[in-house]
């Protein structure tokens, strides 16, 4: 049983919190945060449903996952999240004391790594790749549509 709560399990969820996102018309990023392979939270942007810059997925994962275990520390958790947290998710991550971080692509123009590389990586386990091409393939079908 426990080879089914892999990083690529786990990711798919993600990934189907950023489909919620784009079948709402907001950037499609997911994030779930993980304890001991339970999900204890979720979270898509909805930065335009809620008019709130900061209703990024990994913010609003971190509220569900705080208000789970009733505590603003996630230590020992993992969060999976489909785009390279941008700076704002990062500083509120390390604030959580999340414990690791597995993001599927990075985000050449905002993510945390352009601005603040070695910042985050001392202090949280930091992990890309998985399930790269079903997170670009979703973030390029949103903003396809979005041109035409």
């Amino acid at each position: 049983m426990e080879d089914l709560f892999t990083d690529e399990y786990f990711m798919e969820i993600a990934l189907k919190e950023a489909q919620k996102a784009f079948e709402e018309d907001e950037v499609p990023i997911g994030a779930i945060v993980v304890h001991g392979n339970k999900i204890i939270g979720k979270g898509y942007n909805q930065t335009e449903r809620l008019k709130d810059i900061t209703a990024h997925a990994e913010m609003l994962a971190i509220t569900s996952a705080s208000h789970y275990i009733g505590s603003k520390y996630l230590e020992e958790c993992t969060l999976y999240v489909t785009l390279e947290p941008c700076v704002m998710c990062m500083g509120a991550l390390k604030a959580a004391r999340i414990s690791k971080i597995v993001f599927a692509t990075s985000e050449p123009k905002t993510g945390y790594s352009i601005f603040l590389p070695e910042t985050f990586s001392k202090s949280i386990q930091i992990e890309c790749g998985e399930k790269q091409q079903e997170a670009l393939d979703i973030l390029q079908r949103f903003f396809k549509q979005k041109r035409i």
